[in-house]
């Protein structure tokens, strides 16, 4: 008869709960290949990430928070000659509320300075309100850096950017474009008025181009040149172009009596179109000349002496010569 085999009790370690001392930290260990390929992805998710924001800064599309201090707002010539007082109050408290919802446009001149390409008003009310408030936040500007590939696509954008926001007077426009040609940006002014104002028609910019003999002949003489209108502005021009000499009078006559605005300004404008008064002939004296400059006329029981002849003398002669009639 065959002996049967006597089991051996199960050890208590595997009947457990618990994993034995040592086991669980062996199981749960990932492999070595699943260390680098997390690693790698990290890696190469960090990689893609970098080469986005660079290539988002490259393009113009990354906000970056810059502080005031490094931008240049003069880098380019300005196309808005005045801030207006109440936009600029409406902007301040905007800024106060809601904080800054549309950012400028600048661009790198190196060594952690950037150029001021668009958003003027926004700079100056930052800056006026961390005057006001000594608060942290209004000390830096949210900014697009742009790349412009020449000087003309920079006046271009800033042209741009306040005929949407806020429209340009003819003045301005015309300005502009003067400054632009001044500073070697473009090679003449009919090039400047192209490109500058390309989607604006061929009257509209023959209008502005009209403009520009107004800013050769009177820009920094003229104290409130943004508000001229259209039909002032086109008369002036024409007469300027027709008397170069009109500019300097009008310069003589906006020193002497500086307007106190813009009304009194047009005034001074208008009178000088108007030209110097021409004073009436006086209407030559009628009647008989007696002597020559001494008209004598009745009228009923009346008679009437006139006429550049008569003096002082006359009258007296004439006098004594009606009484000695007695």
């Amino acid at each position: 008869m065959a002996r049967r085999k006597r089991l051996t009790p199960a050890n208590p370690a595997f009947l457990s709960e618990e994993p034995p001392a040592g086991a669980a930290s062996a199981f749960a260990r990932p492999a070595p290949i699943a260390t680098v390929a997390r690693d790698a992805s990290s890696a190469a998710a960090m990689d893609e990430l970098a080469e986005t924001l660079s290539k988002a800064r490259a393009e113009g599309r990354l906000v970056l928070a810059l502080p005031l201090a490094e931008i240049e707002t003069g880098y380019l010539v300005r196309d808005r000659l005045k801030a207006d007082d109440e936009e600029m109050r409406v902007l301040k408290e905007s800024l106060r509320a809601r904080g800054q919802q549309t950012p400028v446009e600048v661009t790198e001149l190196g060594q952690g300075r950037y150029g001021l390409i668009s958003g003027w008003r926004r700079c100056r009310a930052l800056v006026e309100l961390a005057a006001e408030t000594g608060e942290a936040r209004f000390g830096s500007v949210l900014a697009l850096v742009r790349r412009p590939a020449e000087a003309s696509d920079a006046y271009l954008a800033m042209v741009e950017e306040n005929e949407i926001r806020v429209g340009l007077s003819y003045y301005e426009r015309a300005r502009i474009a003067f400054k632009a040609v001044e500073a070697g940006v473009f090679e003449t002014r009919q090039d400047a008025l192209r490109a500058l104002f390309h989607t604006a028609s061929r009257p509209r910019r023959s209008k502005i181009g009209s403009f520009l003999g107004i800013v050769e002949a009177l820009d920094g003489v003229l104290a409130f040149p943004e508000t001229i209108g259209e039909r002032q502005g086109l008369a002036l021009a024409k007469a300027l172009e027709a008397d170069p000499a009109l500019g300097a009078r009008l310069a003589d006559i906006l020193h002497a009596t500086p307007p106190e605005n813009a009304e009194a300004e047009a005034a001074i404008i208008a009178q000088a179109l108007a030209g110097p008064a021409v004073p009436k002939e006086s209407a030559r004296p009628t009647g008989e000349e007696l002597v020559p400059g001494v008209f004598l006329r009745r009228r009923g029981d009346a008679l009437t002496l006139s006429g550049p002849g008569l003096t002082d003398t006359l009258q007296a002669d004439l006098a004594a010569w009606l009484k000695a009639r007695g």
